[in-house]
């Protein structure tokens, strides 16, 4: 059941999917929100339209099984009402036992829901200093040169940077069906991948492009540390002429059905939107020049003649040391009244970006309503998230991915498949538990103004 409204109003900034999660669990609990966003007064590098939770890289949420912490994760968000998981599932495309949305309808659809809410009022402006009273900063990797400073002049250190890098999209009617085949590894999830079937000799020579390639130059202030779950294609190729083989472009569980044999390599392209009109090169993020990629990637078999709508990009991705800088409530240990969330604290994902807002929105609500702030067992995927990135004891800080390393062990010896199952069920309960210790249970049905989620 849903709270009276509190007359002051929480400060989000930043429109993605951290702080339009955290509007839409603040609102839903009773709590104004004033949600700043800058486009389209100011641009990004990276966004090309002024929707709320513009996906800017992959168009994946990554798996959707229990035995990747990542689908626990999601499974933990649905729990606590997660309007980017509604949305998300009702924008779903077939992507194996991933999920993958159509982009323009996920970013659409999250927008028409933040809109809708009453108590939520959306400023298209840039918010150039830390605003006053209780506040969730969630401006992603590309915060504004103006608000980074602000952050930096309260944090009294320097900021970190990685950088992250965009895959490249091709059209349909572009990729030569005589040549890719419908798949999936071990045929998990049917024939939701294109698969682009390489020989050895067409791999080392593609390999050897890769590594010869014309990228684009780092400028001299920026700092690069690539996060490995981003790391350009071109960057593995030159770790050894056998990465990609073992990585990305990994043929097991893949036979292809004009030869009944197992290709030396495969590159697999994920459908991108709902009309099947579009695929993303799974794995292949880039910073090669635009000329480079069109050279080089028309070397995989079936893409000779591929229409790029949209090559790979790079850009740099901000984040802070959120072990000396945050509590575990994703609180500044110095200014408890301001919440950090989203990639900016060091969670790497979609997913991942928008549990952090989910949280930081419950306890930004409960600091409004006079209450304690709490955190997650560590045994839950969103627990072991906020532990990570909070721990006093972690040096060289570096973000990270849901994923079930992270995860207190189990107290029996169990191994592979069985033990993350486990570890889930083991989840589902203490999240369960810790969500009826602290009232955290919000009604299911749609919020006041009747909002529609994919209508």
């Amino acid at each position: 059941m849903k709270a009276n409204v509190d007359e002051t109003p929480v400060t989000v900034v930043g429109g993605g999917l951290a702080g339009c999660e955290a509007a839409w669990q603040l609102a839903r609990r009773g709590v104004r929100v004033r949600l700043y966003e800058m486009r389209p007064v100011r641009r990004t590098e990276a966004h090309s339209t002024d929707w709320l939770g513009e996906l800017v890289c992959s168009n994946s949420f990554r798996s959707a099984s229990l035995t990747a912490a990542v689908g626990l994760l999601k499974n933990e968000m649905r729990r606590l009402d997660s309007v980017v998981m509604q949305v998300a599932d009702r924008t779903a495309i077939p992507a194996g036992s991933a999920l993958a949305v159509d982009r323009d309808r996920f970013a659409e659809q999250l927008t028409a829901a933040v809109c809708a809410l009453p108590d939520v009022e959306i400023v298209r402006d840039e918010l150039r200093e830390l605003p006053a009273g209780v506040a969730i900063i969630a401006t992603g990797p590309l915060t504004s040169p103006a608000l980074s400073t602000a952050l930096q002049q309260l944090f009294g250190e320097k900021h970190l940077y990685f950088y992250d890098a965009i895959a490249p999209i091709v059209t349909e009617p572009s990729i030569d069906r005589g040549i890719v085949f419908p798949a999936s590894r071990w045929g998990k999830g049917g024939e939701d991948y294109l698969n682009c079937p390489m020989s050895r000799e067409q791999y080392y020579r593609f390999v050897d492009e890769l590594r010869a390639a014309t990228v684009v130059p780092t400028r001299e202030f920026e700092r690069c540390v690539y996060f490995e779950g981003c790391m350009p294609i071109e960057e593995m190729a030159r770790r050894g002429p056998d990465t990609l083989a073992f990585g990305p472009m990994r043929p097991v569980g893949l036979v292809d059905p004009k030869t009944g044999q197992r290709p030396f390599a495969v590159v697999q392209l994920r459908q991108d939107d709902a009309g099947a009109s579009l695929y993303n090169i799974v794995g292949f993020q880039t910073k090669m020049t635009y000329p480079e990629q069109r050279r080089v990637f028309r070397l995989i078999p079936g893409l000779e003649h591929a229409e790029f709508v949209r090559l790979g990009s790079l850009h740099r991705n901000t984040f802070v040391n959120s072990p000396r800088l945050l509590l575990p409530t994703l609180q500044l240990a110095n200014r408890h009244s301001t919440f950090l969330a989203g990639q900016l604290i060091g969670v790497e994902g979609y997913v991942e970006s928008a549990a952090a807002g989910l949280l930081a929105a419950i306890n930004a609500a409960r600091l409004v309503h006079g209450m304690p702030c709490v955190v997650p067992p560590a045994t839950t995927a969103l627990g072991s998230l906020l532990h990570y990135v909070s721990d006093r004891r972690r040096r060289d800080f570096q973000p990270m991915n849901a994923n079930y390393g992270i995860i207190p062990p189990l107290e029996t010896r169990t191994r592979g498949h069985e033990k993350r199952l486990r570890l889930a069920e083991r989840a589902a309960h203490d999240l369960d538990r810790w969500i009826e210790e602290h009232g955290l249970e919000v009604s299911r049905s749609v919020p006041d103004a009747a909002v529609e989620i994919g209508g």
